[in-house]
């Protein structure tokens, strides 16, 4: 479907831009990206998605705003304590723009829903705060062979990847997965939460903000994306480091004797 003279006006600024143009605004508007959570890092990915004009945006979250979100999660506001957040978040992207068409699922993703869920859309942005839902996200992905882009909070530190598992580099070596990033998830207890330690609510913007650039690239082709990078930001010295990681044959669900054929791993026991 062509964009509309108001679509035109709307996006002037992505299609003057070489690098993206009328094909590139097109394409924005024919994506669907599903969103895994609507909190710190959720909120500025799904503001500037929504502005940039991605046609259909999911959101998958089972909590309610309460009074200690609105520090960070800037998709919310005082009015909406108590609401859904993914209600909240659709009222919110309406606002900003009318031609996004949100998708609410109002639920908890897991085992048994992650795969058909996930199967909808073309890409997946995984601001989950939690090491089980982030293992889940991951593995469904290379799964169902969707592109991730995965981003994480510290107290004063971020750090952001894209994965596309189910591709190979340049050179015909696959391309790493989460799990050949970090094997394995660090045991329960030993990683403070961010109700527990704290978080800079800015930091929550600028990380969402750089997943809504990965995201765009991904659906648009500019630039060099994240593959098999691992961009890292220190707030505190105001670094940004990227570190280089690639497929490791041993991981359990690409590697060469995979042994994570389905979700059954992340089922609740």
């Amino acid at each position: 479907m062509p964009l509309s003279s108001e679509e035109v006006e709307r996006y002037a600024r992505h299609i003057v831009l070489r690098e993206v143009g009328g094909p590139g605004q097109q394409k924005l508007k024919g994506a669907r990206v599903l969103v895994v959570g609507a909190g710190g890092l959720g909120s500025p990915l799904m503001l500037y998605l929504a502005a940039a004009g991605v046609g259909a945006i999911g959101v998958v979250d089972d909590d309610t705003v309460s009074l200690s979100n609105l520090q960070r999660q800037v998709l919310h506001g005082t009015p909406d304590i108590g609401r859904l957040k993914t209600d909240s978040a659709t009222d919110a992207l309406g606002r900003v723009n009318p031609h996004v068409v949100v998708e609410s699922h109002p639920f908890r993703l897991d085992a048994t829903n992650a795969m058909a869920l996930i199967g909808a859309y073309d890409i997946i942005a995984d601001g989950s705060d939690s090491f089980a839902a982030r293992y889940l996200v991951a593995d469904a992905c290379a799964l169902a062979g969707k592109p991730l882009v995965t981003a994480s909070l510290g107290v004063f530190d971020g750090a952001i990847t894209t994965i596309r598992a189910h591709e190979r580099r340049a050179d015909g070596a696959p391309n790493p997965t989460w799990r050949c990033l970090f094997p394995e998830p660090p045991p329960a207890g030993t990683i403070p939460s961010c109700a527990q330690a704290g978080v800079l609510g800015a930091l929550a913007g600028l990380m969402g903000s750089l997943m809504a650039i990965e995201v765009i690239r991904e659906i648009v082709g500019f630039g060099e994306g994240l593959v098999g990078r691992l961009l890292v930001v220190d707030a505190l010295s105001m670094r940004f480091e990227t570190l280089t990681y690639a497929w490791d044959p041993a991981n359990p669900i690409t590697g060469e004797n995979p042994t994570i054929r389905d979700l059954s791993i992340h089922a609740a026991g």
